[in-house]
């Protein structure tokens, strides 16, 4: 695919992490045309998880392999998509999320009859999709979406598993469509900080994995040269812009 050089390492589970070349730049492939059935096709989801209040995103690290990156992961049998972003998001890196509307250029179509509460200036679409060739004929599709933390209301509705035992996944409330990036922010106390649960992994694979609350800049830093320092960047931008209309809005 495109110009950029990208291999597949795969663990003992079976399971595969993608790298990318350093010298990757973060820019789109050309437009192709392929089909693949059902039978030669994965679909993926990857997240950015951002914390508002503090301006920092999560990262993930291997504690063996030593490499940094975003979390990410196969979609489970009929998930919705940006449903098992913030799935894998909780997994691998132990924080609950919800996927976080900003405004965004994408070329999706405003629905028909949308609902009163929708908005049209802010999104969860996508911010990027790779292609990755599991094998000469299977396929991965890997969509990239961005996230926040959710604020301790949200933490405190969902009821933890019983000592020792196995809960299914819960999926947090969506944000709000009324709710302001400063409103939300609101919403915790000074100095809070977002809850890591821990053995969030579903396997001996993910128990290896490290995750940490870091800075912007020291984020992209550690994921320098690949998609996903992009993913934050876009995201990162796509907040940005969204505070600056929510800001114009309350002034006028």
């Amino acid at each position: 695919m495109g110009s950029y050089a990208s291999s597949l390492v795969s663990n003992a589970k079976g399971k595969s992490a993608l790298y990318e070349a350093k010298d990757m730049p973060p820019s789109s492939d050309n437009p192709v045309v392929a089909s693949f059935d059902s039978e030669h096709l994965t679909v993926g989801a990857g997240v950015a998880i951002f914390h508002l209040a503090s301006s920092r995103v999560v990262v993930c690290y291997h504690s063996t392999h030593d490499y940094w990156f975003l979390p990410k992961g196969r979609r489970d049998t009929n998930e919705e998509t940006g449903a098992a972003a913030e799935r894998e998001g909780f997994e691998e890196s132990g924080y609950r999320n919800r996927l976080l509307p900003i405004v965004q250029r994408h070329r999706q179509p405003q629905a028909h009859n949308p609902a009163v509460s929708s908005s049209t200036l802010y999104s969860r679409e996508p911010v990027w999709m790779q292609l990755v060739p599991v094998s000469s004929t299977s396929q991965y599709v890997l969509f990239w979406y961005i996230a926040e933390t959710i604020p301790p209301g949200a933490e405190i509705s969902i009821p933890p598993s019983a000592a020792g035992e196995a809960c299914p996944y819960q999926r947090p409330p969506a944000y709000p469509a009324d709710l302001s990036l400063a409103e939300r922010v609101r919403l915790e106390p000074e100095g809070y900080e977002p809850i890591r649960h821990e053995d969030t992994g579903v396997d001996s694979e993910e128990a290896l994995y490290k995750s940490y609350l870091l800075s912007i800049p020291e984020a992209m830093k550690k994921l320098q040269g690949s998609i996903m320092a992009d993913v934050i960047r876009k995201g990162w931008e796509g907040i940005q812009r969204r505070r600056d209309t929510e800001e114009q809005v309350t002034k006028t």
